[in-house]
């Protein structure tokens, strides 16, 4: 029998605000976080727009010997990471760390590169591997905050957060551990990154109307938005957070993982990898597809990806797909890669606690091919019960989480 898994934390920093509170605000009233790129110069740039995080200096949370040593990546993670353990109350320095991120520190390696260009390898920072490197985030996390626990890195792309958040719950629900920090970070809106997402043709080049940008599940859908954050939750076994009396804010109950094994890019033409990692996570949650409230889709706003996501859901609820309500936040946020999933979980505890449902902005124009409830434009009320998250990756990754609304 495996241990409850509940949720006694969240923190959060992303294009729609500094903290959790304002991430759910904006979301409820349809506020895009979508903008013209500021932080480096686009004129040769056939993409000019990102989900940049507004108003971010790194002195309002670091000293100034401190933030040199970190990558954008690193900082968001810290700040997200230390607002889920004050949240949490927990002060055990026996809690593990997992954090998920699709690229790392690119915004060091970019700085660095150039200086080995200009000034050969004298130029280069002694603090440049330390700073770079995927698994630095935990790290820092840990040091900061005396956590001895497990501590290691998950990079599955688009997926990576979903799966640090669902490594941890099986840690702690097969026993292995008791509280567990996880979720994900990325900074990565560079001009190497950006140029080459662009020049796969991944991204949206709607510059003329950066907040109508993002459109997932739109007939006029162009590609995502690319962006940076992060999202943290504090995960912790039931019985140990009731000892403390913790305040639980929701449990996980499921989770599936699959891989498609048919394309770099481009998700399975068949959805079976997305259909069966669904599947897996209703069975171990132990529930049907018919008690799922709300669906926060992994929504791109790329072509193949709202299809056959649309037709994945379709191949698991059957007749109930019309019924479950869906929504992409992406249409807000743009997407955060290897940090996606950890914002969108943040919606769907948020949306279980509340009984409202975000909405999909930008829908105007339905596609036959996208032809379910997609929460057209406006939040509403709707008591639920149980909300997934999925996140899809490059390289055929296939992630599914379920929450339940809490009650001891």
């Amino acid at each position: 029998m495996k241990n409850r898994v509940v949720i006694t934390g969240e923190g959060s920093i992303s294009p729609l605000g500094h903290n959790s509170e304002s991430l759910w605000k904006s979301l409820l009233n349809g506020n895009s976080g979508i903008d013209y790129i500021s932080g480096f110069n686009t004129k040769n740039f056939s993409v000019k727009i990102a989900g940049e995080v507004k108003d971010f200096e790194p002195i309002n949370f670091f000293d100034a010997k401190e933030a040199r040593k970190l990558d954008r990546f690193t900082m968001f993670s810290l700040i997200a990471a230390s607002q889920a353990l004050k949240s949490s109350k927990n002060n055990s320095s026996e809690a593990g760390v997992i954090v998920g991120t699709g690229v790392g520190g690119m915004h060091t390696l970019e700085e660095e590169h150039q200086k080995l260009l200009n000034k050969g390898q004298r130029g280069v920072s002694p603090f440049f591997v330390p700073k770079m490197i995927p698994n630095i985030a935990g790290g820092q996390i840990a040091i900061k905050h005396n956590l001895y626990g497990l501590n290691f890195s998950m990079s599955t792309a688009c997926s990576s957060a979903t799966d640090a958040i669902g490594m941890a719950y099986r840690l702690i629900s097969n026993g292995h551990s008791k509280a567990i920090l996880c979720g994900g970070a990325e900074g990565s809106i560079t001009p190497l990154t950006l140029s080459g997402f662009a020049n796969i043709k991944a991204l949206s080049k709607n510059n003329e109307n950066p907040q109508g940008a993002s459109r997932p599940f739109d007939k006029d859908r162009d590609g995502f938005i690319l962006s940076e954050g992060a999202g943290m939750l504090m995960l912790e076994d039931y019985v140990e957070a009731k000892k403390r009396d913790a305040n639980i804010i929701g449990e996980i109950i499921g989770y599936g993982i699959t891989n498609d094994a048919f394309h770099i890019t481009q998700p399975d033409s068949e959805s079976t990898g997305a259909s069966n990692a669904i599947n897996m996570a209703l069975d171990d949650a132990g529930i049907n597809a018919s008690e799922v409230g709300y669906i926060n889709a992994h929504g791109t706003s790329t072509y193949f990806n709202d299809m056959l996501e649309t037709q994945a859901i379709k191949k698991v609820f059957g007749k109930d797909a019309k019924n479950v309500s869906i929504s992409s936040t992406k249409s807000m946020t743009g997407h955060l890669l290897g940090a996606a999933g950890a914002i969108e979980a943040i919606a769907c505890i948020n949306a279980l606690n509340e009984g409202i449902i975000p909405p999909t902005i930008n829908y105007s124009n339905p596609d036959p091919e996208c032809d379910l409830d997609y929460t057209s434009n406006e939040a509403f009320k709707k008591d639920i019960s149980f909300s997934m998250s999925n996140s899809f990756g490059f390289g055929g990754h296939n992630s599914v989480l379920i929450f339940k609304k809490f009650s001891s």
